[in-house]
């Protein structure tokens, strides 16, 4: 009998990091999730549900030394693949770069580039060679299609994001190592950061998502995707 794959996902106790590890698990996965809150999540009525193929984590990603304590919980852990899910954005969106208050501007890029990436780094010997690395950014990080302008903090931060990443990858390869690694633009969602009046839900996009990233386990390097697995331009 095959042993169930496993992923860590960071970011699991709401919206697509939740229907992730749902997705997951239909699908035959066991799932690690970390959730942010000491309070009972979404995550936990999972981990019930799916009697022991659920664990919970604490970890709030912008606190680096909770970062060095999952690490060191998840010692001699292997996983399969290692997603995270992390973004915010800033009090009014609208703002332009100049306008953007700088507490709001720092805790932006904290949460969206700086953190996702010590997550990465910090728990990438966790991942099996022929694992997968896997970050949450967004269309608004491409600059080249960036022809509107709007939402410069946010755009900014996954833009920052996907340079990270790339840093990550071109050290990877000069390593000798060929494991995939993905950014995933989602697309306009209904969640509590894409808000109501976004065009998908859910429910027909994170099934998506999980297909894009399994199809791209077996495709070593560095790709930036979208929910159809097409190549966004960077």
């Amino acid at each position: 009998m095959n042993k169930a794959k496993k992923i860590l996902i960071v970011g699991a106790s709401r919206g697509l990091g939740h229907a992730m590890a749902v997705e997951f698990l239909t699908r035959g996965w066991n799932v690690i999730g970390t959730v942010r809150s000491q309070e009972h999540t979404q995550l936990h009525d999972l981990s019930e549900q799916y009697s022991g193929r659920v664990q919970v984590e604490h970890l709030d990603i912008c606190d680096q030394s909770q970062i060095i304590s999952l690490h060191d919980r998840l010692a001699g852990t292997r996983l399969d693949m290692l997603f995270v899910n992390a973004g915010t954005t800033n009090r009014n969106p609208d703002q332009t770069i100049g306008e953007v208050d700088t507490d709001d501007f720092v805790n932006v890029m904290i949460t969206n580039a700086l953190s996702p990436m010590r997550v990465v780094e910090s728990l990438e010997d966790n991942v099996e060679n022929r694992g997968l690395i896997g970050i949450m950014s967004s269309g608004q990080g491409s600059i080249t299609d960036n022809t509107k302008g709007m939402r410069e903090v946010y755009r900014g931060s996954k833009a920052a994001l996907n340079m990270y990443m790339k840093c990550f990858a071109a050290r990877q390869e000069q390593a000798g190592k060929s494991r995939a690694l993905a950014l995933i633009a989602p697309g306009w969602i209904k969640t509590s950061l894409g808000g109501d009046d976004a065009p998908y839900t859910m429910e027909e996009t994170v099934p998506m998502i999980v297909q894009v990233l399994l199809d791209k386990s077996s495709r070593p390097g560095l790709e930036y995707l979208d929910r159809f697995g097409k190549i966004i331009p960077w």
